[in-house]
């Protein structure tokens, strides 16, 4: 029996970013251009460092080299080579690369290779940051002080197909020595924050957006639109966003989010590019995190060219709605990955609206979530936000009967409301959770005066606006209160909330006598959450103030099947007395199956 021919090498695995885009844009030319790229850059790169091409896959490459040195110092010196031959090239020309590197155990077949230390390389360059270089820790072992890169400790990832997490480092480099000499004088003009904030509150840099022709009006209008979504950003609780005058130094967009991330401490940076085609303006946005230079979010935003400037304000706000929720969920997915006793009171804000997001609305995620913002204010007596929502979360709770109502709660909720207001009354978020348990806890005319003011502060705040809307219905302004919720359901389309606040309109479409627009409402809440009870009970009271009792039996079975505790007098608490009255015969004729 043959016995296997095994060594130890270097591999090199590489990758063209956004591939299957570039061909469907243009096949030929992208074709043409990668060619050129591997015959005049890669080809002689490899010679020069001692690498063997071991195979072309598609879009990619891996290479074999004796010394891990050789290895990524030819990267380095690829990478810096393409981030030349791009400079003249638009950005939906360039071909982009990602690398990873790693030394290990491989078996020889001929001229092939196989085994784990390939497909190790060939993973951590699916991690790798556009134009960027991961090594995993053994290989970074053996070149420390004998190239020219730091490495930043990226902790053990977890690898497709790979059995064990595998420590990884992402290579800084600079790509230009004109970037060299931008990065020393933003040393000395910017102030970088401290690693330790970020921790708490994390941090977000808006670059200026890239202008994809010469046009000097699309010009003005990419920076004022970055400059508003950085005053929009601003008003995000629990993000620390880089003043302008710090993040515009980094206009080139061949600077890496590595190097920016680098110079101003951020997590997250946000960019984008605008183009003109025909009468219209397109803008393209992109949430890269730092750390691993993964996209976490991208929108696009299209309108017409004469009105680009009117819209300029329609237009950041719409990137803000899009973008809050895609922050908050990388917010939560660092806190989960971080040691209980490095989270900070932001780390536990952010927490409470995990357990209900990831949980639903019952009554274990409500606790849980309780729990995150008692000891977010623990830690920080002055957090109103904190404060803010916890008074709505017991008002919510106790409304919706998964805490059982009782004075102290009561009064607990109203001191919580009333301080946070006191603390922080120039807050639009505090004030629109505030006001909101403020009128959930009985005071609607006063809830409703504070929450006009939250969004006289920030007209965006979707919360306030559904909120001030629920107030003016419980206010006796029933038709007013509809229009206003409808208005701010609109304002975040992509809200977790949204079936919650779906069913609140549906119940006040009801209390108006418009019960066929309440079964709709109920309806689009129940797709919008399925794991909410709230809305099939609201569905079953539309159905039997149409007549459509069998609907109605089938609505119930459907409710007491995602709550199984439900009971009368909760319905009683949530809907009111009349909902009780119509339901009591359904109640044993759709028993829980």
């Amino acid at each position: 029996m043959t016995r296997e021919r095994r060594k130890l090498a270097a591999i090199v695995a590489l990758d063209v970013v956004g591939y299957s885009r570039l061909m469907e844009r243009d096949e030929g030319g992208t074709l043409a251009t990668l060619t050129e790229h591997r015959t005049e850059r890669l080809e002689p790169t490899l010679e020069r460092h001692g690498g063997r091409l071991i195979k072309l896959i598609g879009d990619g490459a891996l290479v074999e080299f004796g010394s891990v040195v050789d290895a990524l110092n030819a990267a380095i010196e690829f990478q810096r080579s393409m981030t030349s031959a791009n400079l003249d090239r638009r950005d939906d020309e360039r071909i982009v690369f990602r690398i990873g590197v790693h030394v290990g155990d491989v078996i020889i077949d001929g001229d092939d290779l196989y085994g784990d230390g390939m497909n190790v390389a060939a993973r951590l360059e699916g991690q790798a940051p556009p134009g960027g270089i991961l090594i995993s820790g053994n290989a970074r072992d053996a070149v420390v002080n004998r190239v020219s890169a730091e490495f930043r400790d990226l902790g053990r990832l977890p690898l497709k197909n790979i059995e064990r997490p595998v420590q990884a480092f992402q290579v800084m480099f600079d790509h230009e020595e004109r970037q060299g000499a931008d990065a020393e004088r933003l040393k000395a003009d910017i102030a970088v924050p401290s690693s330790g904030a970020a921790s708490d509150v994390s941090s977000i840099a808006v670059r200026p957006f890239t202008v994809l022709s010469d046009d000097r009006e699309l010009q003005f209008l990419a920076d004022g639109l970055a400059e508003d979504v950085i005053a929009l950003l601003a008003r995000v609780p629990g993000f620390f966003v880089i003043a302008k005058a710090s993040s515009f130094e980094f206009r080139n967009p061949d600077i890496p989010i590595s190097v920016i991330a680098q110079q101003l401490g951020v997590r997250y940076v946000l960019g984008g590019s605008v183009r003109a085609f025909g009468g219209q303006i397109r803008l393209a946005v992109q949430l890269a995190e730092t750390a691993s230079g993964r996209v976490l979010w991208s929108g696009q935003f299209d309108t017409e060219r004469s009105s680009a400037i009117d819209l300029q304000d329609e237009i950041a706000r719409g990137i803000i709605v899009e973008l809050q929720p895609a922050l908050t969920r990388a917010e939560i997915a660092v806190i989960r990955r971080q040691r209980p006793e490095n989270i900070g009171a932001w780390g536990f804000y952010h927490q409470a609206g995990g357990a209900l997001a990831a949980n639903g609305w019952n009554a274990r995620s409500v606790e849980e979530a309780r729990g995150f913002l008692r000891q977010a204010i623990e830690l920080d007596a002055n957090f109103a936000l904190a404060r803010a929502q916890l008074a709505l979360l017991m008002a919510l709770a106790q409304n919706t009967a998964l805490i059982e109502p009782s004075k102290s709660l009561h009064e607990e909720a109203v001191a919580a409301a009333e301080l946070a207001i006191a603390d922080d009354g120039g807050s639009s978020e505090v004030l629109g959770y505030a006001g909101c348990a403020i009128s959930d806890l009985g005071d609607a005319n006063r809830g409703a005066e504070i929450l006009k003011q939250a969004v006289e502060l920030d007209p965006s705040n979707a919360q306030a606006q559904v909120a001030l809307g629920a107030a003016l219905a419980l206010s006796g302004d029933l038709d007013g209160g509809i229009a206003r919720m409808k208005q701010g359901i609109k304002l975040s389309p992509r809200d977790r909330r949204l079936g919650f606040w779906g069913w609140a309109l549906g119940g006040f479409l009801m209390r108006a006598k418009r019960p066929d627009e309440a079964l709709e409402e109920a309806k689009l809440a129940a797709r919008r959450d399925p794991r909410l009870f709230l809305p099939p009970v609201l569905e079953t009271l539309a159905h039997v103030a149409l007549g459509q009792i069998d609907a109605a039996k089938i609505s119930l079975i459907s409710a007491r099947r995602l709550r199984p505790e439900l009971t009368l007098r909760e319905i009683e608490i949530s809907h009111g007395r009349r909902a009780v009255k119509a339901l009591a015969d359904l109640w044993t004729e759709a028993p829980l199956a």
